[in-house]
């Protein structure tokens, strides 16, 4: 005799949605517990799902890019009387159900009906006439929620298509755009443009890659914007900092998170925690593992929670000016880095005026108007600009 055991939803502390991502199991396969089930995604993380306990697959109640809430029941497991599994076999965590609830459109050997009716009898001879000139299958066309019919639009709409291809949104966007779209219509966005010499930058670099690389740290530009940011934002302590409505919350640690573009899926903020005491090496270091275990799906919920201001490095991907950049709320400013470009400059050498080939990109700050004005947008980012071109040789 067999019970049930449900898998559920877990519990989301930050509260943001969640979207079946993937079955690990088929209905009908066995499953050990504590092994993975199902993925769920959500616009921060991909959340792995075990099976509370030994059993078989019997259910499946949420399909893929299916939205789930905390507590839900995600699948039924089938699992042994406790009389037939013996003493040493534990009940899982979740509590049984009788097995007359095990019935479902996902029980093992069933198949889903079929989701639109298409009877010969409710297609029009125009219909049918369209339908057969152009080899299409009724079920095929969109159009039967209506009221169970098609119409010759229908087909026509149908055949237009028939070219182009739609792409379900992943989680990831879906969760991006309803993020940005919000950031847009509560903070009026206003941005400040410098730019910065990266002479010295690169110089150091090239001494020290190397030496970075053998002890596991990559060394990047956005390892140096990081480090001076983090420099700027414990004295302008406004920049670091969050929007209410009451007050303006000043935060003590620096939490950097870096805007990670993860192909089509979307893009993904991991937080460089506490950065304000990390060395360029600690901060290289963490980026590298951050960045990889964003592209993974690795991340942790850890990963992506607490930061309190955003780099968007998106000169590697050849821009060189992006404005506004969307602010990652709460917070009240982001900084944006173009494409480093050699460029003819008028600099200063000997109390003179010289003309010199230079490294240079633009850096933005886009703020929160609501939070900070022109005049500590103007200061934040000339103190950032000021330790980029005054890197020392050796640190």
């Amino acid at each position: 005799m067999a019970t049930l055991a449900d898998v559920l939803v877990p519990q989301n502390e930050e509260g943001t949605r969640a979207t079946v991502l993937r079955w690990c199991k088929e209905v009908g396969q066995a499953v050990v517990k504590n092994e993975p089930l199902v993925e769920l995604e959500t616009d921060k993380v991909t959340v792995e799902v075990a099976a509370p306990t030994d059993g078989t697959l019997i259910e499946i109640l949420k399909e893929v890019n299916t939205e789930v809430h905390p507590d839900e029941v995600l699948a039924r497991l089938s699992i042994e009387h406790e009389a037939e599994r013996g003493p040493d076999s534990a009940q899982g965590p979740h509590s049984a159900r009788a097995p007359d609830s095990a019935q479902g459109p996902h029980a093992a050997q069933v198949q889903a009906p079929d989701p639109a009716p298409h009877h010969a009898e409710r297609l029009s001879p125009a219909v049918r006439r369209l339908l057969k000139e152009g080899s299409v299958a009724a079920v095929d066309v969109i159009g039967w929620g209506r009221d169970g019919r098609i119409t010759a639009d229908d087909v026509a709409r149908h055949a237009r298509g028939a070219g182009s291809e739609r792409v379900a949104h992943t989680a990831i966007r879906r969760r991006v755009a309803e993020h940005m779209a919000r950031s847009l219509t509560e903070a009026p966005h206003v941005t400040t443009l410098f730019e910065a010499d990266l002479t010295r930058v690169l110089a150091h670099r090239a001494r020290h890659g190397a030496d970075y690389a053998s002890r596991g740290a990559r060394l990047t530009l956005t390892a140096y914007f990081i480090s001076a940011c983090a420099r700027a934002l414990s004295v302008h302590r406004e920049v670091n900092a969050t929007y209410h409505a009451d007050a303006l919350e000043l935060h003590a640690d620096v939490n950097v998170g870096v805007g990670t573009a993860l192909g089509d899926k979307g893009l993904i903020v991991p937080v460089i925690h506490r950065v304000q005491g990390m060395t360029l090496f600690g901060i290289a270091q963490r980026l590298g593992q951050l960045v990889e275990a964003a592209r993974a799906g690795k991340l942790s919920p850890e990963d992506v929670r607490a930061g309190t201001f955003t780099i968007s490095n998106h000169g590697v991907g050849g821009s060189l000016l992006a404005a506004p950049i969307v602010i990652n709320q709460p917070q009240v400013a982001i900084l944006g880095a173009g494409k480093v470009e050699r460029r003819v400059c008028v600099i200063e050498v000997d109390g003179s005026e010289a003309i010199a080939v230079r490294s240079m990109c633009y850096l933005t700050l886009t703020i929160d108007h609501r939070a900070l004005d022109a005049f500590q947008a103007n200061a934040f980012l000339s103190a950032v600009v000021g330790t980029l071109e005054h890197w020392p040789e050796d640190s």
